[in-house]
């Protein structure tokens, strides 16, 4: 009886020794180490994604805007997230505001604004300042292609590419594109 009661007693204590718990994060380590260098151009490339659906989404909240409030709304590149800044590159940021008078600045403060984009470049049409949509949610004489890129990622390069009508799309760059961002830097 007193065998079994010690049996009973070993096969009760169960667990992780110390070894095994150093063994099994040196080899977590050791993957974890493997990987690393495999995400970074994953994150590169989610980083111009991240960038190309925020400027989408950017687009679809000022058109919207303009429908809602019946006022000629505008986007424009900003570097101070109050102003125009009136150039064909928009890395620094741009700005989303009413422009009743259509003078290319918002009457009042922003409705919305984003800063920089770190290591992307995202180039204009050249002519192409700024969008406005009308309150019918056109973008007349608007039609605007915009590029975004990461100069040492030329061939994963995309567009935003805006209609007359106000459409707006994304999409992946043609060759032609990625290499007018890539050279831009």
């Amino acid at each position: 009886m007193a065998m079994r009661q010690a049996c009973s007693h070993r096969e009760r204590q169960r667990g992780v020794t110390l070894i095994e718990q150093i063994m099994v994060v040196a080899i977590l380590g050791v993957l974890a180490a493997i990987a690393v260098p495999s995400l970074a151009p994953l994150l590169q490339r989610n980083q111009v994604q991240v960038a190309q659906i925020e400027f989408i989404a950017a687009l679809q909240h000022t058109r919207g805007s303009a429908a809602l409030s019946g006022k000629p709304t505008l986007f424009c590149p900003s570097r101070d997230g109050v102003q125009c800044s009136g150039e064909t590159r928009w890395e620094s940021g741009w700005l989303i505001g009413h422009d009743p008078a259509r003078k290319g600045q918002p009457d009042a403060a922003p409705l919305r604004s984003q800063a920089a984009y770190a290591g992307i470049t995202i180039l204009g049409d050249s002519g192409r300042r700024l969008v406005r949509f009308q309150s019918d949610g056109s973008a007349s004489g608007m039609t605007n292609t915009w590029r975004f890129c990461r100069h040492d990622r030329p061939d994963e390069a995309l567009v935003v590419v805006i209609a007359n009508s106000g459409r707006v799309r994304g999409a992946k760059a043609s060759a032609e594109q990625a290499a007018s961002c890539a050279a831009a830097q």
